[in-house]
């Protein structure tokens, strides 16, 4: 499909990335429920250990390669910068100021605020390992991705709309991985406390935010699509982890207090 196209059907590419991230959520999700009916309460894990691995395995399979891709200039290199020009080309400046609103709900400073909140409300609600949990899944995504854009040390591609000023570097998307963390780790906390009736919605609300936020990254201009799908999958991996770590622990204290 030519980039051309792309830049110029950004809006419903980026719609139909949405419906399509919804629909697998919903789907995923339907299947997970029916898997779990029947089962003892204290085996009803939301994550099990083997799906855990093979996400976790899966998605720093597609970090390195990407990462390989970047380090060498590889043919990602250049999909990136012809995508990153389109767009500039082709994205009118009040879509752009548009967009730039939605992207702040994937800011730092909103994400940090919101997680001091979450966490101190667990905390007054006397969920401690919860608590700690969540603290510990934001605050160790935040060092990783640190860690990464100081290693690769990459430029941002180039814009003049002047909507978004960002002066880190770009990879990986630390939006875009922050909101893969932050709205999971979210849902996650929700679907332990909150009663089955809502844990659809929450699931899909997750899915919908996490998409929205990454893709309004590589429209902006503010980051490669290499970037965002890079913070994705090591955002994705990092969730996993901490969400199947909470979860063994969850259903051990479970078994251990019915027997």
């Amino acid at each position: 499909m030519p980039l051309d196209w792309i830049s110029r059907h950004a809006l419903s590419v980026w719609a139909l990335l949405l419906v399509a991230a919804l629909l697998g959520a919903d789907v995923a999700w339907r299947r997970a429920v029916r898997r779990r009916e029947g089962l003892d309460p204290a085996a009803r894990a939301f994550l099990r250990p083997t799906t855990a691995m093979v996400v976790i395995v899966a998605m720093l399979v597609i970090a390195t390669a990407i990462a390989v891709e970047v380090r060498e200039q590889a043919g990602l290199t250049v999909f990136d910068a012809s995508l990153a020009a389109d767009l500039r080309a082709n994205l009118p400046l009040p879509v752009l100021r548009a967009i730039a609103w939605v992207t702040h709900t994937g800011d730092p400073v909103v994400v940090g605020v919101a997680t001091g909140v979450v966490f101190l409300a667990l905390l007054l609600r006397r969920h401690v390992r919860l608590a700690i949990t969540w603290i510990a899944t934001l605050v160790g995504t935040a060092a990783i991705n640190s860690a990464l854009k100081g290693w690769f040390q990459r430029e941002r591609p180039l814009h003049d709309h002047g909507f978004i000023v960002e002066h880190s570097y770009s990879f990986p998307s630390g939006h875009a991985s922050g909101s893969m963390v932050f709205y999971g780790m979210l849902a996650y906390v929700l679907l332990v406390l909150c009663p089955p009736r809502w844990h659809r919605v929450i699931v899909i609300a997750a899915v919908a935010m996490i998409t929205v936020v990454g893709i309004s990254r590589i429209l902006l201009q503010v980051h490669y699509f290499s970037d965002v799908m890079a913070g994705y999958a090591t955002g994705l991996a990092w969730v996993t982890l901490c969400v199947g770590s909470a979860e063994y622990l969850r259903l051990r204290e479970g078994r251990q207090a019915r027997t």
